[in-house]
């Protein structure tokens, strides 16, 4: 994730320029791929580039604009997925919005203090007795963490997904909260919405 906080307008200018460039690689590409002489490796690892971050561009305005009305922890969020990102160790965020999520996690330990990344990041430290389960947000607030959430059954394009994955799915299908997972085997950061996964941090 960025740190950067996209208005509409910055996005909409910055995705627009992306998808030109992304355009006039692809031109590139289709007018040289048949010259034998011509290695086009370097080619495909500019436009790779250039999708990758267009995705991370509108992977983060997205997530920011299904939380910013609901908290306005955002940047703190991100920079703790960030660092749990970088040191491999797994985390699963629930923002609450207008669906309370109580009736559908539970067996999570009280914390009743304010966003921090310092604090995700300790909650989230391997061997920490409530590293495992959801920590559950609401507006500026950690209420809770440890908590056990429903697990979808569901498949991502065919892939098994590990257990914190298809917990937040799982319980973005029964209510419009956000989970942000990190991966500890990869590091991937992703957001859970309305049953669906996606990617904001390959």
């Amino acid at each position: 994730m960025t740190d950067v906080n996209y208005g509409i307008n910055q996005y909409q200018n910055d995705i627009e320029r992306y998808v030109n460039d992304i355009q006039g690689q692809l031109n590139h590409l289709s007018s040289s791929w048949k010259e034998i002489n011509c290695c086009i490796l370097t080619e495909f690892e500019k436009l790779q580039k250039l999708v990758n971050e267009a995705h991370n561009l509108t992977s983060t305005y997205y997530l920011q604009h299904y939380l910013s009305p609901y908290t306005e922890q955002f940047s703190i969020l991100s920079l703790a997925a960030q660092h749990l990102s970088n040191k491999r160790h797994g985390g699963l965020m629930i923002v609450e919005r207008s669906i309370k999520v109580d009736g559908f996690i539970h067996s999570g330990t009280p914390i009743g203090a304010k966003v921090s990344h310092t604090l995700l990041e300790t909650i989230f430290y391997p061997g920490n007795p409530i590293h495992d389960g959801g920590t559950l947000i609401r507006k500026d607030e950690i209420i809770s963490a440890g908590n056990i959430l429903p697990v979808t059954e569901k498949q991502a394009n065919g892939k098994k997904l590990g257990t914190r994955h298809r917990a937040a799915i799982g319980l973005t299908e029964h209510t419009d909260a956000v989970v942000i997972v990190v991966s500890e085997e990869t590091g991937r950061i992703s957001f859970a919405y309305e049953g669906e996964l996606y990617v904001v941090r390959p």
